[in-house]
Parts: C-alpha cells; structure tokens; sequence
C-alpha cells in the first residue's frame, strides 16, 4: 500500500498531539512495509534489575502501530486501540534504546490489525513481539 504521510508528517503529528511523551520518540524508518519508531527510556521507565518496564515497552508497541496506520491511511483522527496482545520474550536493557517496528497487515474500513516486533538498536534479538487492533473512525472524522 501506497504510503499517505511521510516521516516530516508524521513527525508533525506526533508533535501536535503527543505533547510531553512526544519527547520520548523518534522515526528512524517509514515504508510502505513497515514503520520503525525508537523509544529512548528514562530514569521513570526503568525496573529493579536494570531493565525496561512492560508498560514502557507497551507504549512503545501502541504508538509505533498507531503510525504505522496514520502512514497509510493519512491524518485520521480517533484512530484508537480495541485489542492488543504483547509476548515478553527477553529482558531488555536499560541503557539502550528500544526499537518498534510495526507492520499493517490489514488496513480495514472499521478495524486495522498488525504487528510490532520490538529490539534493541543493531540486534536480531526479539525483545516482544505484539498484535494489534484499532477500531478506525468513521470517514467524516479524518483530519
């Protein structure tokens, strides 16, 4: 599928409507394949034992795919989560950051579903591994 927003547009809206979190993201990759979105922990997101917190690695899952459908579906609005099921596989360390990369396997008219597999920077290693669903607005509520 044909990409609707690039990284400078989706770059704007998660600016737009990220406020604080926003800081904690970073696009290194937009495609028609696949999106991947960096999440740079801190001190907050950091577990007893030198690891990265499940909610931590959650967020990270449900915004990377929330992009994934905005690149090809284009600005819409209310786009929101209605299922979701995340595998820890491996602990993640705390000094580096994660990398989700999510992939639309079906773009629908009132469901999306897809996946996000989530590294470290520059391993093959699978830290998670999520599916995920998004109900989609209606077409009068696209931005």
């Amino acid at each position: 599928m044909a990409l609707l927003m690039d990284k400078t547009a989706l770059e704007t809206v998660l600016a737009r409507d990220f406020g604080d979190l926003a800081r904690l993201f970073a696009f290194d990759a937009v495609s028609e394949d696949a999106l991947t979105l960096r999440l740079t922990p801190e001190a907050g997101h950091i577990r007893s034992g030198g690891t990265v917190s499940g909610p931590t690695m959650f967020l990270l899952a449900d915004v990377a795919f929330f992009f994934a459908i905005l690149s090809q579906a284009g600005d819409v609005a209310m786009a929101a989560t209605t299922n979701a099921h995340i595998d820890f596989l491996r602990k993640p360390a705390a000094d580096q950051p994660l990398l989700g990369e999510a992939r639309v396997l079906k773009l629908g008219r009132t469901l999306s579903t897809g996946s996000v597999t989530i590294r470290n920077p520059g391993s093959d290693r699978v830290l998670a591994q999520a599916q995920m669903t998004f109900a989609m607005p209606p077409k009068e509520h696209a931005m």
